[in-house]
């Protein structure tokens, strides 16, 4: 999928415009109450003190433990298929456990070190906005730069080299979910935007944000399709209408991993949205078909090295024709038709 830059630059502008939205609730929150704060979120609202052990064991243990939890789930219901072989176990494992060691140090060093010394005095200078408020803050401009950061990394030859392991398991569910690449990890840009925030005094909204985001984009990715009865039953498709339209879903997100775009099921040229499926709605790279895809990751995927997958480029494919072994060139479809036949070429971007 090439990238438009008439269309790119007027979903940078809708962008920019989205990102201010929340601001100016909060500043309009703020002058119709006389610039009287009625609750500061550096503690949790009343109403919601009852939920404060509940999201702070799920930060620390808790979505691990689900996301295992759901993962035995699907495999003592067959739902893999017996694709889960030895080099998908490793890549998937390691890529499950890795950015739990990679990211604390990061972010720590990041938050603790690196904010103090870039925006010195800030901490907590957002303590005032309302917990809503800044719940809705950090949602938005948390998921909408992870939408551009997502689809920059298919519509951009470079960059898709780094997401391709995401998209390379022939299979669904928690085992993939995690899997990426070590350097779309490390650099995933909202990571850094949300330690901002946090940093400047949004960190009680953040957990939130954290959670809620993290139940969904595990749904989304399970291979228990747990939207289908929204679609079964007819008293239900109201709430499929909506429910579909606002956060990703497994039938929206099952159709961008699907290994063809040609059965009209699959989209792999779009649903791009993590915790909202809106933001594809909004720019045009959605499509809903309350369908699931056939088959999953990409047609050309020959099965590769764990370290190939995770660790590329320090490390390459020995397996020849690979995208991620020495000397392959990365280029779109539409430019690999003019590549002689005997150039080590591979279709690196689906488009």
């Amino acid at each position: 999928m090439a990238l438009d830059k008439t269309k790119l630059k007027r979903d940078l502008g809708i962008s920019l415009f989205i990102y201010s939205l929340p601001v100016l609730a909060i500043y309009l929150y703020f002058k119709l109450n006389n610039g009287i704060v009625a609750e500061s979120h550096l503690t949790l609202p009343s109403y919601l003190e009852f939920l404060q052990p509940v999201f702070t064991n799920i930060r620390s243990w808790g979505l691990i433990a689900f996301t295992i939890v759901l993962g035995i789930v699907e495999f003592t219901a067959g739902l893999y298929d017996d694709q889960w072989t030895g080099r998908e176990r490793k890549i998937d494992i390691v890529c499950f456990l890795a950015p739990k060691l990679l990211l604390p140090p990061v972010t720590a060093f990041f938050s603790l070190t690196a904010l103090p010394y870039i925006i010195p005095n800030l901490a907590n200078t957002l303590s005032w906005v309302p917990f809503w408020g800044g719940f809705f803050l950090i949602a938005i401009a948390d998921d909408l730069t992870q939408y551009w950061y997502h689809r920059l990394h298919h519509q951009v030859p470079f960059l898709w080299r780094f997401h391709r392991t995401h998209h390379s398991a022939p299979y669904m569910g928690m085992a993939m979910a995690s899997r990426q690449n070590f350097i779309y990890t490390v650099f995933f840009s909202q990571i850094y935007l949300t330690a901002t925030l946090t940093y400047l005094g949004l960190g009680i909204p953040a957990l939130f944000v954290l959670v809620v985001k993290s139940f969904i984009t595990l749904g989304a990715h399970s291979s228990i399709a747990w939207d289908k009865p929204f679609y079964k039953y007819k008293v239900l498709h109201p709430i499929a209408w909506i429910l579909e339209r606002l956060i990703s879903t497994p039938a929206t997100h099952h159709a961008h991993h699907a290994d063809t775009s040609g059965d009209g099921v699959g989209h792999f040229k779009g649903n791009f949205g993590n915790m909202f499926f809106l933001w594809d709605m909004i720019f045009g790279t959605g499509l809903i078909t309350r369908k699931f895809p056939e088959s999953y990751g990409t047609k050309s995927y020959k099965s590769e090295e764990w370290y190939a997958q995770f660790l590329w480029p320090i490390f390459k494919s020995k397996i020849e024709g690979s995208p991620l072994a020495d000397g392959v060139i990365a280029l779109p479809i539409a430019q690999k038709q003019t590549v002689p036949t005997n150039s080590n070429v591979y279709e690196s971007v689906q488009s």
